[in-house]
């Protein structure tokens, strides 16, 4: 197996599906490598998935859910190591076992859409940054359930990503009006909730997400905004950074900024960590959690 056939496997799935998310894109990669390449024990296999992992964190795409939803879903396949000493058969359990994760995965993001649309009430005014997939699908439901609200969605430098969520929210027949990051402070006043999405959840319950998340979040607690965080649980990862520095830099610069060998502390960094102080409520397919609870699903998840 070559690190460019990897590659070209994930990026071919990211390419043609705009909707799917890098951490499920990883996963339907390493069902991929599962049967194609065939191997003939379990060590073999394992080391297989490792140097996929490892390819498709250096494709320039977000790393934070590619780490925790690989992690995730070779622990759960792997538990047929335990029950099976033929080799072809093991085989086998794993890819159906890995279906199977695939599956929960694929219906994660309508349920937790689901969690959140009482939350979305008449009349009510919502903050959202960058582009969330998951916080896209719940507002357009809440839409088509004919509930009237009012979305200010930030532009989210330097990529820009709000815009396509501008658009689409529009496009569903949502208000909503784009604004530029700086504009957080002045616009918080006026909104009820803050609905974000995350790239990872940390063992703390705090969130890393696009940078100028923790700005948001502070802003929101001094006056008083409930946060409200929208994740499907692949992306419940074993971290628990302690600030900003804390976090790894594999998930905050692109693949290309760490090979460049430019000077880190010169480059702006993709994402930041909101501590779990400034979080309210997180809504997944796990149920609505408290960030105190985070840690206590990971270690069912781990199980």
């Amino acid at each position: 197996m070559k690190k460019e056939e990897v590659q070209e496997i994930f990026l071919k799935i990211m390419k043609e599906e705009e909707d799917v998310s890098a951490g499920v894109a990883a996963i339907r990669t390493l069902l991929s490598v599962i049967e194609n390449y065939k191997v003939t024990t379990v060590r073999e296999l394992d080391l297989n998935m490792q140097l996929a992992v490892e390819a498709m964190k250096h494709c320039d795409q977000p790393v934070t859910a590619i780490s925790s939803g690989c992690e995730l879903f070779m622990r759960f396949i792997t538990f047929a190591k335990l029950d099976f000493t033929d080799f072809e058969e093991c085989e086998q359990i794993m890819l159906q076992r890995g279906n199977i994760f695939l599956n929960t995965l694929l219906e994660a993001r309508g349920k937790v859409a689901k969690q959140a649309m009482p939350f979305i009430t008449d009349g009510c005014k919502i903050l959202t940054h960058s582009r969330s997939r998951v916080v896209l699908q719940a507002m357009l439901e809440a839409a088509k359930a004919n509930k009237r609200f009012e979305v200010y969605v930030t532009m989210s430098c330097p990529d820009n990503s709000g815009e396509l969520m501008h658009k689409q929210l529009v496009a569903g027949g949502v208000d909503a009006t784009l604004i530029l990051d700086s504009a957080v402070g002045y616009i918080m006043e006026q909104v009820d909730i803050v609905m974000i999405g995350a790239e990872g959840v940390t063992e703390s319950g705090g969130i890393i997400n696009k940078i100028g998340t923790y700005l948001l979040g502070m802003a929101a607690l001094e006056l008083k905004k409930p946060v409200y965080v929208l994740t499907e649980s692949f992306k419940f990862s074993r971290i628990y950074p302690l600030d900003q520095q804390d976090l790894p830099k594999e998930f905050k610069y692109l693949s290309s900024v760490l090979k460049s060998g430019k000077d880190l502390t010169k480059e702006h960094p993709l994402v930041d960590y909101t501590p779990p102080a400034y979080i309210t409520l997180l809504f997944t397919d796990l149920g609505i959690l408290t960030p105190s609870a985070v840690s206590d699903e990971l270690i069912k998840l781990y199980l």
